[in-house]
């Protein structure tokens, strides 16, 4: 399984990224939409996970790029209230999800 993560702070996004062990799961991370078309040029994502801090606009455009260059890539947005520290048990739950739903 290939997930990007997209957030505001690249910090909150590597944190996210270390504390993820799995080995059937390959973490690539960034904060941007031009972050996003880089990782989509050079492989296929299964899912992309958004942080709230990212502006709304830029939330909204990476949607619809992800939706433009893959049918098969979900999206999953964190909420804003959780804050920063928010990111990692919202990035846990939904890789934890997502593989409880394809039985590994």
């Amino acid at each position: 399984m290939k997930v990007l993560l997209l957030g505001l702070r690249g910090v909150v996004v590597e944190e996210a990224r270390a504390h993820i062990d799995l080995a059937d799961v390959e973490i690539f991370g960034g904060g941007s939409l031009d972050d996003m078309r880089a990782i989509f040029a050079t492989t296929p994502v299964d899912h992309v996970i958004l942080g709230g801090g990212l502006p709304l606009e830029i939330r909204l455009a990476i949607v619809r790029e992800v939706f433009t260059l893959s049918s098969a890539t979900t999206v999953h947005m964190k909420d804003i209230d959780s804050g920063p520290e928010g990111f990692f048990p919202f990035v846990s739950a939904v890789i934890r999800g997502l593989r409880e739903r394809s039985g590994r």
